[in-house]
Order: C-alpha cells, then structure tokens, then sequence
C-alpha cells in the first residue's frame, strides 16, 4: 500500500502535539539528570624549556702570583757628551709660577769672602729672567802669590710669543786673576805686577726656536754665540780673541720613527797678540737620518768639514740595541769632530799659559763600544771602550827659566786608547751617589817625546745625601793619575818626569735654621794631600768654607 506524503505529514504532526501533551502533563515532580560519560581530557603541551645548569668552580688552594712591569727610576748617563739647549719651563696651570731668588755668603781660611747669588723673574707662561753673580778671593800658604779672584755676572731670558715661537738669549761677564806664584828656586823675587794674570770675557747669545713641530714636521732652532776674550800679563802684554759660532739645526719628522736632522755651523775665531795675528775658523755640514724604536735607535749620518779651508769627511754613526725590559744596552759608534783651537779654552784647562804663537783645531776621530744598564732596583751602571785618533793634540810644557808659565806644543798625531766605567745610585730624592774611572793608555805620539800634561788615571765620586728632612750631606772625591812633564836638568837639558798621583776627599753639610735661612760648611782637601795637578803648582792644602743662604720667592 503506497502512503501518501501528505499522510505522512499529518501522522507526525499528531505524534508531536501527543507527546507535548504527554509532558505538560507529568505531575509527579521526579528530577531528571544527564551523565556525560566520555574519556577524551583536553591537555595543554607542556613548552619546552633550555636549562642553565652551572659548574661549581674548582677549589684552589695556591696563591697567585701576579707580574708587574715598573720601570727603574734610574739615571742612566750616555757615554757622548751632548749640547744642553736651555728650554722654558712648561707651567701646569693649577700651580702657578713662583721665582725663586737666593744670596749664597761665606767666608773661610782660603776664601775669603766668598758671595753667589741668583735672582729669577717672569710668570714663567710668557717668559722668565734669571740673574746669576758669583764672586771671591781665595789665598793660599805655599807663598805670597798662590791667590785667584773671581768674578762674574751673567742674565738670561726666555719669552714665548703668541705664534708658538721662543726667543732666549743671553749676556755675561767674567773677570779672573791668577798669579804664576811655581816659580823655581822658591828665592827668586818678583813684584805683584810680574806675576799677575788677568782675564776677562764677554759673551752674548741668542736663539729662536718653534716650540711645536709646523705642520710639515719641522723643527728649528738657530742660535749665535759670541765670545770677546781679553788677556794681560807682564811678559807678553794684552791678547786679544774673538770668538763666534753660529748653529743652524733643522730637524724634520719622516713619520712613524724616521726622521732626518742638519744642522750647519760657523766656528769663527780670530786671534790677536803683540806678535800674531790669526784667524782659525771650522765649517761644518751634518745631515743624518736617525731611527728611534723601542728596542733600537740609529743615527747615521757624515760630516763634510773644512778645517781654514781643509777639508775632511767625519763619520757621524751611532747605534743603541736595547733589551724588552729596558735592563740592558749595548751601544757602538763611530764619530769624529774637531775641538776648536782657542786661548781661551786652552786657559780653562791651564791657567798659567802664555798665548800660544798659533792655535790649531784638533781633529779627533773615535770607534767604541759600550754598555748601559741597571742590575737591581737603584742601581745602574755603563762602561766604554774606545780607540781614538788625534791630530794637532795641543800640550803644555813648563817655559825653559824658572817654570812658572806653560807654553804650548802640538803633537801631530797621538792615539788613545780609553776606558771608562760608571756606577751610580739613586734612590728618590734622598740619596744621589754617582762614581766614575776613566783609563786612558796613549801611544804613538808624533812631534813630541811624552804626552805632557795628560792623565793617564781618573777617578770621581759624588754623594749628596738627604739624612734628615732639612739636613743635607755632601761628599766627593777626586784622583788621578801623575801626568808626565818636562824637567830641567841643566840651563840646556831636559827630560822626562811622571808626576806624582793625587786626591783630594771633600765633605760638606747643609740645614735649615728658619724657613728662609740656612747654614752650610764645607771642608775641602780633608787630608792635607800637597799634590800638583801642573808641576811646580801646589794646590791649595785643607780648607774650610761656611756660611748662610738667605732664599726667598716672589709670586
């Protein structure tokens, strides 16, 4: 039987509308309830995680050991003597300039009196100006004429202009006496006038220099020295030389650790007494490159030269080999010069020498080796070997009547052969102990018999010593070995003498008594040692020297 659709509408609709009836119709008040039973739990995925897990350290017991590098405060002197080039003081802004002013005064029974004195001005940023005097008479007990007097004054200054530049200059006057109180046999007679020596100098400076390298690395620094010296004695009336040097140093930075240096210099003297006339003038030419590194520094270089119009090539090298930890040096070289051939530098090394009758530069030309270094804290030392040429080595000979006036003689060719050690010890500002030997050996010597007048041996020692704050000792010591001389036998005969050894031991000490005020004694020859550094010259004997020093500061 076939249903209709619409049978089947109408069947369903009556089967809702009955069981809707059916519902409204409970009355039996019964709860009814739903269980959901099901075994699916939704569970978040744990995120994972990095873990940090750190080591414990290991236990250790040993203590460390930790390397320090401080390098030795010590003063380590080079073994070539190198020109001093007055610079201004650079001013720390937070401590202000102060010029400091002293008057040195004593007496004793040798000096008698005995005044130094120094005064300095300017605020040290633009400029500043110093002013040195320095004086005393002195008198000795071998006769009535072992005396000297001394004199001298001298002003310096310094003034910075606002372009970077420096002009210094300076002015001086020397006055001396000496006596030729060595005469032979001690009989002989002579008056004041006879036996008296006077010297006088004028000397003058100026230079310019640039105190920062220009923009092309230059540096400059031309200077002029000129010197008037003046001398007068009984026997060969008034000499008079001139001295003047001109220096024109330029140095120019390569970069890195090169750089080049010339310098160009005029030696001009002329030379006047009552029976010479001479003129005695060097030029120089020097252009070197010079390296400078941590561990090695190079100065190679020649020096064309023309000694009055003879010319010679000086080799100018040297070389410094350091070790890392700045302990140890080895140096070697090999230079030359000429040492200027003057009366008045002659003087200084001899004070009772006539004029010579002519002056001659003596070429000098040195090979050497040494070494430089510290072994402990405090401590330094160097050594020199060296092996130099000579030619015209100017020597002094005692004159052919009583001896009491030295002439001049050249050897035209001499060779040395010289040693030189230094030790020192310094520690701060307490303790300054430096002690020097020099051995010289000379050998084949051409013009003359013997080296006269030249020290085969000598020995320095110095020491100043802070004790206690205020109280300062000083102590120093100087020997040498008897340098050979001329005696006469017979009013025609000659030979040849070694003088004898000599040293001299000086102590002196120094305190305050009021802040501007101290006291110092000094002790000279402590040993009475009668030696003759020049023969037939006996130096002063044991003499003291004491007195105060008045110091004081103007801001």
């Amino acid at each position: 039987m076939t249903i209709s659709p619409l049978k089947i509408l109408l069947l369903s609709s009556a089967c809702v509308l009955t069981a809707m009836g059916t519902r409204a119709q409970d009355t039996t008040g019964k709860k009814r309830t739903i269980n959901i039973t099901s075994s699916f739990k939704p569970v978040l995925r744990e995120g994972v995680k990095i873990n940090f897990n750190a080591a414990l350290p290991v236990s250790d017991s040993a203590r460390p050991v930790l390397q320090y590098s401080i390098p030795k405060q010590n003063l380590l002197t080079g073994f070539l003597p190198q020109p001093l080039q007055p610079v201004a003081l650079a001013i720390d802004s937070v401590n202000p300039w102060v010029s400091s002013n002293y008057i040195k005064a004593g007496a004793g029974n040798v000096h008698l009196p005995y005044v130094q004195a120094g005064f300095s001005f300017g605020d040290g940023k633009t400029g500043y100006y110093n002013v040195f005097a320095k004086g005393y008479a002195s008198k000795g007990n071998y006769n009535d004429f072992q005396k000297n007097n001394y004199t001298g004054v001298s002003a310096s200054a310094a003034i910075k202009t606002t372009s970077g530049l420096e002009w210094n200059g300076k002015l001086g006057f020397t006055a001396e006496d000496y006596f030729f109180y060595g005469y032979q046999p001690a009989s002989l007679v002579f008056t004041r006038d006879q036996l008296r020596q006077r010297f006088q100098s004028y000397d003058g400076q100026i230079g310019l220099r640039n105190l920062a390298p220009t923009e092309f690395g230059l540096s400059y620094n031309p200077n002029l020295k000129v010197n008037v010296f003046d001398e007068k004695n009984f026997f060969t009336g008034t000499t008079h030389e001139t001295n003047s040097v001109l220096n024109l140093p330029l140095n120019k930075t390569l970069g890195g650790n090169y750089s080049f240096d010339l310098v160009l210099t005029a030696d001009l003297t002329h030379y006047n007494t009552q029976a010479v006339t001479q003129n005695n003038n060097v030029f120089y030419v020097s252009p070197s490159v010079k390296v400078n590194t941590a561990n090695f520094n190079l100065t190679a270089g020649l020096t064309p030269s023309w000694n009055n119009n003879l010319f010679h090539l000086f080799p100018n090298i040297m070389a410094d080999i350091v070790t890392n930890d700045k302990n140890f040096t080895l140096q070697v070289g090999w230079i030359g010069n000429y040492d200027k051939g003057s009366y008045q530098r002659y003087t200084q090394i001899n004070p009772w020498l006539l004029p010579p009758g002519n002056l001659r530069n003596t070429r000098a030309q040195e090979m050497y080796a040494g070494i430089k270094g510290s072994l402990i804290d405090h401590f330094s030392y160097s050594a020199k070997i060296g092996f130099v040429q000579y030619r015209d080595m100017p020597l002094f000979i005692n004159d052919s009547t009583d001896g009491k006036t030295f002439n001049t003689v050249y050897a035209s060719s001499l060779q040395a052969l010289k040693v030189h050690g230094e030790i020192a010890w310094t520690q701060g500002e307490d303790i300054t102990w430096t002690n020097a030997l020099t051995l010289t050996h000379y050998s084949n010597i051409a013009g003359q018999i013997a080296p006269w007048g030249l020290v085969p041996l000598e020995i320095t020692s110095s020491l100043r010593w802070q004790l206690f704050k205020d109280f300062f000792l000083n102590a120093g010591l100087y020997g040498y070995g008897g340098a050979p001389y001329q005696a006469r036998v017979s009013p025609t005969t000659y030979k040849q003498q070694t003088g004898q050894s000599g040293i001299d031991v000086n102590a002196g000490v120094e305190f305050k008594v009021a802040r501007p005020l101290k006291l110092w004694l000094q002790f000279n020859n402590i040993f009475n040692n009668k030696y003759e550094r020049w023969h037939q010259y006996q130096v002063y004997g044991f003499n003291l020297l004491g007195g105060i020093i008045f110091s004081f500061d103007q801001k």
